[in-house]
């Protein structure tokens, strides 16, 4: 891996922006910019100094990302919901030729098409989580595990793409508590979830980033799916009037930067 300090950067704070976004994976993004694979296998292996330095970078990028347009970039969704959702959805569609090409898919497949519906089953599965496990766990040891459990299953959808945090948060009853907790500074109360969020998040990228290396073509087909999958999560709806016009031009325009972007990357 080949660092190069101001593309990280400036990766990292693209990602960082849309993490609170609705919908929108942190992992989607990762892929769509070409950095997916650099930062699971850094994640892995972080006490090697060039992983170390690597990811000390998208640190930087993210943090001011999300400290600088977060709150802005939810103000425009809150504006022109349609125009910036068409705009992610034009992302993915960009990305799509670059993940194709990295499951190295010569020709089509019955099992290919397997894995790819397999990748879409699974991000639409998480739809049907049972919400009051988490948010009201018992009192006592199994409160704490079933909290850890509930890092754990957070700590996949930070990993994975196609899986938007936040949703998965919402998805198990937790967004509030979090935000609750992070808002009155309580950080005491997410202990038990915050150690499963790590260990999840060190035992997923290392058996993602081997799944990488021995079974290429299953595994960046079942993630093409999880991308595609998120694709009905930020789904605004059918547009109308002059949105119409609008939700053409900005899906085009995020198919062209994405697409663009990673034939330069090739």
């Amino acid at each position: 891996m080949k660092i190069k300090p101001i593309s990280t950067i400036i990766k990292g704070f693209c990602i960082g922006a849309t993490m609170l976004v609705p919908g929108v994976s942190g992992g989607s993004m990762a892929m769509i910019l070409g950095i997916y694979q650099d930062l699971i296998a850094a994640v892995s292996s972080f006490f090697k100094k060039k992983n170390l330095l690597f990811l000390a970078l998208f640190l930087i990028g993210s943090l001011s990302g999300m400290v600088l347009c977060a709150k802005p970039l939810l103000t425009l969704i809150e504006w022109f919901e349609k125009p910036v959702m068409y705009f992610f959805m034009g992302a993915v569609a960009g990305s799509v030729p670059m993940i194709y090409r990295k499951a190295q898919v010569r020709r089509p497949t019955v099992s290919a098409f397997v894995y790819l519906i397999l990748g879409i089953a699974l991000v639409l599965s998480f739809a049907f989580m049972p919400s009051t496990l988490f948010s009201a766990p018992p009192a006592g040891i199994w409160g704490y595990v079933i909290q850890i459990v509930g890092g754990v299953i957070v700590s996949i959808a930070l990993v994975l793409p196609g899986i938007s945090v936040s949703y998965m948060l919402l998805l198990m009853g937790l967004y509030e508590t979090v935000m609750t907790a992070l808002g009155s500074l309580q950080f005491v109360s997410l202990i038990p979830l915050g150690i499963g969020l790590v260990g999840g998040i060190l035992l997923t990228t290392r058996l993602l980033e081997a799944a990488m290396v021995r079974f290429p073509k299953p595994t960046y087909l079942i993630i093409l799916g999880f991308v595609l999958g998120s694709v009905i999560q930020v789904f605004p709806g059918v547009p109308y009037g002059w949105d119409i016009l609008w939700c053409i031009l900005t899906a085009a325009a995020g198919f062209a930067a994405i697409y663009f972007l990673s034939k330069n990357e090739a």
